[in-house]
């Protein structure tokens, strides 16, 4: 039977795992991001508060609609804290997803944040997929309203399934989300990963995975 001690300090671990899991707390009421600073730490430092102003905590332009005349039919509007100061520290962010018809947003995972996604238009296939060693793929079709969230770090996508535009619009649970493209990073990093890894782990001839990655 373990002690009340040993009980408090896995109790403590546990709670520290959890905060860590998170964009850390605010500590003020705000603190705007300041983009001429040379500090680095995790996150972005500081502008004086008092020079803090509503700009700061302002964004304009979800109302327009994005270009998504390229390869996957879709363009993603970001309001992160690189776009919106006053988010540093808060631990928010959203876009903005515009569809062209039979569209997707490829496959691709959000390390630092789970995602909520609503649509506002049209209809979307959405699915993600949980982890190894199961790997069930969990999907379903929106329709205009419909709300459906992303766990964070899992892959996950959408696909307009109609012949009209489609929008939605997304919340997010970290102030930089980030986002890794799942075909971008596997076959279009720098350096190449070896495509003799790669060959042998999508156990796939030498000259297709060459022609993946001349396409990114």
């Amino acid at each position: 039977m373990p002690t009340p001690i040993i009980l408090f300090e896995l109790l403590l671990a546990l709670s520290i795992s959890v905060a860590l899991a998170t964009d850390h707390s605010p500590l003020q009421d705000f603190c705007v991001a300041d983009a001429k600073s040379q500090v680095l730490i995790n996150g972005l430092a500081c502008k004086d508060p008092k020079l803090a102003e509503a700009n700061d905590f302002f964004f304009s332009g979800l109302h327009l609609e994005g270009n998504t005349s390229n390869a996957v039919g879709s363009m993603v509007t970001p309001v992160t804290v690189s776009q919106m100061p006053g988010l540093n520290t808060l631990g928010i962010s959203m876009v903005r997803i515009d569809y062209a018809p039979w569209g997707i947003n490829p496959p691709h995972t959000h390390p630092r944040a789970s995602e909520i996604l609503t649509v506002l238009e049209g209809h979307l296939e959405v699915g993600f997929v949980t982890s190894n060693p199961e790997n069930r793929h969990i999907t379903k079709v929106l329709k205009k309203g419909d709300v459906f969230v992303f766990p964070i770090g899992l892959i996950h996508y959408q696909r307009n399934v109609n012949s009209k535009n489609a929008t939605a619009i997304a919340a997010l649970s970290s102030q930089n989300p980030g986002v890794i493209i799942i075909a971008n990073s596997v076959f279009g990093c720098a350096p190449d990963i070896p495509s003799d890894i790669l060959v042998r782990a999508l156990q796939v001839d030498k000259n297709f995975v060459t022609r993946l990655q001349s396409n990114f």
